[in-house]
Order: C-alpha cells, then structure tokens, then sequence
C-alpha cells in the first residue's frame, strides 16, 4: 500500500474577492461611508442624487471601474 502525505488542510477554499472592476455603485457607496445601508443607497442612486463620471447614474447596480470618478452630495471619490 502507497502512502500518501496528508491533504492541505492549512488553507480554507474561499471565494475570491471581487475584483475592483465588478464593484457595484451602491456597494461602493455604503463600503466608502456615504451612506450607512445599502437601501439608503437604493435611495440616494434611484432618486437622481449621485453622479458618476459628471452623469447623473440611476442603476444601482452599475459596475464602476477604477479611475470612474462617484459624486454625492457635494463629495466627489475616485474609485481604485
């Protein structure tokens, strides 16, 4: 009988984080503190009140890339 050394066990399987391009905007905001809840967010995007690259942005779950510039409320944050 062949023997075989024990199976990796030191690192848990996980999910991958998400990578900065499939960032969405309402995750965005409530993950920067501009909003506490995602459904504050919800409100804020689907009532016209935040911008991103100088266009009023609707769809919460619009997928920001790094460099794309979020403005709400007079605050204005590039995403990385």
């Amino acid at each position: 009988m062949h023997a075989t050394g024990p199976k990796n066990t030191l690192m848990p399987d996980r999910e991958p984080s998400p990578p900065s391009d499939e960032l969405r905007l309402d995750q965005f905001l409530k993950l920067r503190g501009l909003t506490g809840t995602g459904g504050q967010a919800k409100l804020l995007i689907q009532g016209g009140e935040v911008k991103v690259n100088g266009e009023v942005e609707t769809r919460r779950r619009r997928k920001l890339s790094g460099g794309d510039v979020v403005e709400i409320g007079g605050t204005r944050l590039v995403v990385e």
